[in-house]
């Protein structure tokens, strides 16, 4: 495969040259905030077998339809033509569906405090998400535990503190903080120790309407700023099979009326929510999604919208999800078809079902980091810190995590091969059985041609053995504690949760905002 990324969207190669005035080493300071793809679009299926799972998928929306619990959503389609029957059953016309997708915008601005943080949400585009969602939290000091807010705070400045996390998510669970005055916290956490675009859970309109309205406080946009681009994202997850419940169809509506981003990503693992092959999982995948991204363009024609999936299969003598398999991979890398065909940016996922920071965990998420890129995924979630299954944000997995993620970004440079870089004076220096140490071409770029490891111990065995025989979670402990340790706010930081805290002091006196069940 060849490498196709721009120089624009790489990251910065920081030569090692030496100022040859006052020789002083150019330090490399590589550039990962915003990143392309770096290798071609791989498929699966040939362009017949996608248009045939195309066209299933809307004979699924047609013929089977989809439950929708929201009786607002289901009023939606019934005004657009789509045919709504007693039992909440809507069955959506290929046409409604064709013309929702020729509103559906092809590139979106994603929005942060700081404009260097800021992403174009795009086909090509290469932007990692922690992994989110989780109940609990573990790392080697403080064990496994229900996840507080000091957890979720912890695992923001974690967030900040590497330029190749490009987005907030909701990491873990602050199941200390009451669900109703919950998203008070969470938002404030992401500004307090963050500049990165937002993620907002959609938990009823209540809360996703203050969720918008603290965005504004606390950044000082108006209401013109706040609709000009993306500022804060939420993921709309389905209940496969082809049902949408209460507050996902409405965090679709409100989001959509708003400006601001749903990324529409229905679950399906096959041989238990989806049919148990690739090509069924995906066809219940694209039908789901399609009418998430119909009831948004319905809702607001022109409203930021992501196509998503998160297919995968299951262990079918146990019935647990499995992360990173073959079959994983497989309907990442379709999908990313499907999101081709179509004409849209999308979320894929890795993920990992390993219950501690091992062998089986890196693998799965490297897999599915391999997968997510090779089907050109916009935005990959779970791509750090992902244990259980989403049950879990493992501190020591998200640092080993961060060091795939950086090795992923360093292969969107493309290297050069000019007669500078091939060097033939240092191969005509160095006789037979030589090395190439101190030659002219390597002490001028020794210092930062190579990438440099946060955690891997590149020593013998015995100088590892000699220090204490860590492993890479080990030595992930102390990079996670240095880094909370050392963390310092980024500018604007202070001054937004200063204009903020006022705001939810009062919003808690009014008795908080309840979620939408």
């Amino acid at each position: 495969m060849t490498p196709t990324s721009t120089s624009s969207s790489r990251p910065a190669r920081g030569r090692r040259r030496r100022n040859r005035e006052n020789g002083v080493a150019v330090l490399r300071k590589p550039d990962y905030r915003q990143l392309t793809h770096p290798f071609p679009a791989q498929n699966v299926f040939s362009d017949d077998e996608v248009w045939a799972i195309h066209e299933t998928a809307l004979r699924v929306l047609e013929e089977l339809g989809l439950r929708v619990l929201l009786p607002e959503a289901r009023r939606i389609f019934a005004t657009a033509g789509a045919r709504v029957d007693n039992d909440d059953m809507v069955f959506v016309g290929r046409d409604i569906v064709e013309a929702a997708l020729a509103t559906a915008p092809s590139s979106i601005r994603l929005r942060a405090a700081n404009p260097a943080r800021e992403q174009t949400y795009e086909q090509g585009a290469m932007i990692f998400m922690p992994g989110v969602g989780c109940p609990n939290a573990n790392d080697a000091e403080r064990g496994r535990r229900p996840g507080s807010l000091r957890d979720f705070e912890e695992a923001v400045k974690l967030c900040q503190s590497y330029d190749i996390m490009h987005t907030f998510g909701p990491l873990t669970e602050p199941q200390d903080v009451p669900v109703h005055l919950r998203h008070y916290q969470t938002m404030r956490a992401q500004m307090e120790f963050g500049d990165k675009p937002l993620f907002l859970f959609s938990r009823g309109r209540a809360q996703v309407e203050q969720g918008f309205e603290m965005t504004q406080t606390a950044l000082g946009l108006s209401g013109d700023d706040f609709e000009d681009g993306v500022w804060v994202t939420t993921i709309i997850n389905t209940n496969s099979p082809r049902m949408l419940d209460n507050p996902m169809a409405q965090g679709i509506i409100d989001f959509a009326r708003a400006g601001q981003m749903s990324v529409i990503t229905p679950f399906c693992l096959a041989g238990a929510m989806a049919p148990v092959t690739p090509a069924g999982a995906l066809t219940l995948q694209h039908a789901e999604a399609l009418f998430g991204i119909t009831l948004a363009q319905l809702a607001r024609p022109g409203a930021p919208v992501s196509y998503g999936g998160f297919s995968s299969n299951v262990h079918m003598k146990s019935g647990a999800p499995a992360f990173g398999t073959p079959e994983h991979i497989k309907m990442q890398i379709g999908g990313g078809q499907l999101a081709r065909l179509i004409g849209l940016p999308w979320r894929t996922a890795s993920g990992s079902a390993s219950n501690v920071a091992d062998m089986q965990s890196s693998m799965e998420t490297v897999m599915g980091l391999w997968g997510g890129s090779l089907a050109h995924g916009t935005l990959i979630v779970h791509s750090a810190g992902w244990l259980e299954g989403g049950l879990t944000f493992g501190y020591e997995k998200f640092i080993n995590d961060i060091e795939a993620l950086q090795v992923f970004a360093e292969l969107s440079t493309r290297p050069r091969a000019d007669a500078e870089e091939i060097g033939f004076d240092a191969l005509q220096d160095v006789q037979p059985g030589g090395h190439f140490f101190a030659t002219d071409h390597t002490m001028a770029r020794y210092n930062t041609e190579f990438y440099e490891s946060i955690v891997a111990d590149l020593n013998n065995f015995g100088t590892w053995s000699e220090a204490g025989a860590r492993t890479s979670a080990d030595r992930a402990t102390d990079v996670w504690k240095d880094k909370l340790a050392n963390f310092e706010q980024p500018a604007g930081a202070v001054e937004a949760t200063e204009r903020l805290a006022p705001w939810i002091e009062n919003a808690i006196r009014n008795g908080g905002a309840p979620p939408l069940d």
